[in-house]
């Protein structure tokens, strides 16, 4: 078995940044369960709202910003900022210091890999067909620019009794090039039958390095 490198962590300072920016030595575990708190928090409160990624800066010691990267803002923040509001309140009870939250809208969801992870493993889990969810992910995110588009599941597909993986390839995919743009999320969905795993890599064209 080949051994795997994470497509964020291999392009990290070229042409994939930091989810997490901020240095310490003293309190550098206290702070990465924080930040494991702050994205479990978020996505449980608001998995329904195509989270795409949560970036954490510390500016100082008693202070930590937020962005949060959706496809519906709207939700997010909610009528007249209520549910921003309340997120930002109980994560500062959670963290006991001061919190600011940015959101950011995803513009085009369908190039968005960790978005297209979690959108077939929804479909899968109301019972639609593994293929025609992942032909149809393909297709909408060539049509809106993406260069190469692949799509892994693993598990018991359609309910087989031996667990099976299945993928499709469209378009150029270049794992090895580090100037290249790729978007990779993984999701997971619950079936009666067992769990099915989705991985997702979206290649949008190369970085200016």
């Amino acid at each position: 078995m080949g051994q795997k490198v994470h497509p964020r962590g291999f392009r990290l300072g070229v042409s994939s940044d930091w989810q997490a920016k901020w240095f310490s030595k003293k309190k550098y575990s206290e702070w990465l369960e924080e930040d494991e708190k702050i994205r479990t928090i978020i996505k449980g409160s608001y998995g329904h709202s195509g989270i795409s990624e949560v970036f954490v800066e510390r500016p100082d010691n008693e202070a930590v910003t937020i962005t949060i990267r959706t496809a519906r803002p709207g939700v997010v923040i909610g009528k007249k900022g209520s549910e921003i509001g309340s997120l930002r309140e109980r994560l500062e009870r959670e963290l006991n210091r001061r919190v600011l939250i940015n959101v950011d809208e995803v513009k085009t969801p369908e190039t968005d890999a960790q978005l297209i992870a979690e959108n077939i493993a929804g479909r899968i889990e109301k019972r639609a067909s593994y293929k025609r969810a992942m032909k149809r992910a393909l297709s909408d995110a060539l049509r809106r620019g993406a260069l190469g588009v692949k799509i892994m599941v693993s598990g018991r597909l359609a309910g087989a009794e031996i667990a099976r993986r299945e993928w499709y390839l469209r378009g150029r995919l270049p794992l090895q090039t580090m100037r290249a743009k790729l978007s990779y999320g993984t999701a997971v969905a619950q079936t009666k039958y067992g769990t099915i795993g989705i991985k997702v890599w979206i290649y949008n064209g190369d970085a200016k390095v």
